[in-house]
């Protein structure tokens, strides 16, 4: 399985309401072939409000997140849309744009709407937010002598 969370500025309205919009979409399209002809009072949304579901870290201050799925590998690009092949290039802090779908699940009693992943593009590299480091860093150059750990 391969996730990601978006994080969304909460300045950044236009595509809030853009997100908003397509899950109301989704709740339309689940109408009739999930939701029994009603959207539920209780359906679960992907948009999240990061004050709220993530008050303990700061990289969802003042911000909206998705945590978007696939059980397929996105492809991952850089600004060129030239494939990124090395891990190290792709990490949790990046900047970047993704390509995603809304959909309607009904899945023993859960009822919602769920956010498929499908690819990402990398914009700018940011400040890796799992606080780690790659191993390139760690490691340096194949040079180094090395020993059992």
């Amino acid at each position: 399985k391969y996730s990601v969370s978006l994080i969304i500025p909460k300045t950044d309205t236009k595509t809030i309401e853009a997100t908003k919009a397509a899950i109301e979409e989704a709740k339309e399209a689940g109408k009739a072939s999930k939701f029994g002809g009603k959207v539920p009072a209780t359906l679960k949304t992907p948009l999240r409000d990061g004050d709220v579901d993530g008050p303990d870290d700061e990289a969802y201050a003042d911000s909206m997140f998705i945590n978007a799925n696939s059980t397929s590998a996105p492809e991952i690009v850089d600004k060129s849309v030239n494939p990124i092949l090395s891990r190290d290039e792709f990490y949790s802090g990046c900047y970047g744009r993704a390509s995603i779908v809304f959909y309607p699940y009904n899945a023993e009693g859960s009822k919602g709407i769920a956010c498929g992943l499908q690819n990402i593009q990398k914009l700018e590299d940011g400040e890796r937010l799992s606080g780690g480091s790659s191993a390139a860093e760690d490691f340096g150059s194949s040079d180094n002598a090395g020993g059992l750990v």
